[in-house]
């Protein structure tokens, strides 16, 4: 693929051809503020917040959907840029709760502190689930926004649709970006949301106000995923906040080789996550992958510890018990096809790997099966 050079806020920038001017300052380390893009989707355009100054071009393109070219000069962080993207970012709050954008105290405050700003605030930064991981709060940041001049306007008082599996929509916090559309027809190809309506009155729903099982939603979860707001929030961790740390692993449900990112608090699996990058996955999982680990391995009528079989009835017993009636049992058996091993989906990846290496270096049979057929 050919190169082109363009010139951004009087740096040197080497570029892929067919790259966008997004891509291509994204790529030198300039930052561009946005909220309707997303590298998986086709650019949009919609929120405005990617302007920039390109010369000989009239007006403010949207980076995001103007082709970068040899020579090109471009500006993305003027006086009037900056003005612009304040006023644009500012019609979104209208629409969107955003004491969390202004408190001063947003730093300090901790969940269930009492809101110090302001007693009759009842939208508060801690009764928000994506509160400290929401892309509104940072380009907040990156704008130096601390006050909104603009009136908080919005009043459909929407109910929260609760009646479909896994994850909760709140429409009260969109903001009409259309990534969870889009990588729904164009990532997914699935269709089952779309937009609602026109103008002042536009939502996103489904065909019909049909529930999502009924739309053909398969729960990949991919919308979820992308949702710049807490609009869509998955209901299990909904209220875990932020993880300590995460863990990359491969999902053990079939044998594509999914890799996800296990978010971790308190030792708790509180999130799943596919992973994005240089997996064959490419950020996509389904509906057992993206919502059936965290619930497995946390329920409560999961086996915690061996239990042995005494009079009929199993007893619970300690690790070196079982460990040794599993020895002297295996034992008795002369011919290796005489022992098989079962393993399950339901287990890591790392753990199915550990027993199929028992099976087959310590038995020496590959008598080996596993019930990924869910």
């Amino acid at each position: 693929m050919n190169e082109i050079t363009l010139i951004i806020d009087g740096q040197e920038v080497k570029a892929k051809e067919g790259m966008t001017v997004l891509e291509a300052a994204k790529e030198a380390g300039i930052d561009i503020p946005t909220l309707c893009y997303h590298p998986d989707l086709t650019p949009y355009g919609a929120c405005r917040l990617c302007i920039v100054e390109i010369e000989n071009v009239k007006g403010f393109p949207t980076s995001c959907t103007t082709p970068a070219s040899d020579g090109m000069v471009v500006k993305t962080n003027t006086p009037q840029i900056h003005e612009l993207r304040r006023d644009i970012f500012e019609l979104i709050l209208t629409e969107h709760p955003n004491f969390c954008i202004t408190c001063n105290r947003k730093e300090r405050c901790q969940p269930f502190d009492i809101c110090l700003r302001n007693v009759s605030v009842t939208e508060r930064c801690v009764i928000c689930p994506r509160n400290g991981h929401c892309e509104l709060q940072d380009v907040a940041d990156s704008l130096g926004v601390e006050e909104v001049t603009l009136p908080y306007a919005y009043s459909k008082e929407l109910p929260i649709e609760r009646g479909d599996p896994f994850f909760d929509r709140d429409y009260n916090l969109c903001i009409l970006c259309g990534r969870c559309v889009r990588v729904c027809q164009e990532v997914r190809g699935r269709g089952a949301i779309a937009f609602t309506y026109r103008g002042s009155d536009a939502l996103i729903g489904t065909a019909f106000g049909w529930s999502l099982k009924e739309s053909e939603c398969q729960f990949c979860g991919a919308c979820v995923d992308i949702c710049p707001t807490g609009a869509l929030m998955e209901r299990t961790s909904r209220w875990e906040g932020v993880a300590e740390y995460q863990v990359v692993t491969t999902c053990p449900y079939c044998g594509v080789g999914c890799q996800l990112e296990l978010e971790v608090k308190r030792g708790r699996v509180i999130r799943v996550n596919p992973k994005r990058d240089g997996t064959i996955n490419q950020g996509q999982a389904c509906v057992k992958g993206r919502f059936g680990i965290a619930e497995f391995v946390h329920h409560p009528e999961r086996l915690t510890n061996p239990m042995i079989r005494r009079n009929g009835n199993f007893e619970d017993a300690t690790w070196d018990e079982a460990l040794d009636m599993i020895a002297s049992k295996l034992g008795k058996y002369k011919e290796n096809n005489e022992i098989a091993v079962i393993s399950s989906a339901k287990c890591t990846n790392e753990d199915n790997y550990v027993a199929q290496k028992f099976t087959r270096a310590v038995l020496g049979t590959n008598n080996l099966d596993h019930c990924a057929r869910l």
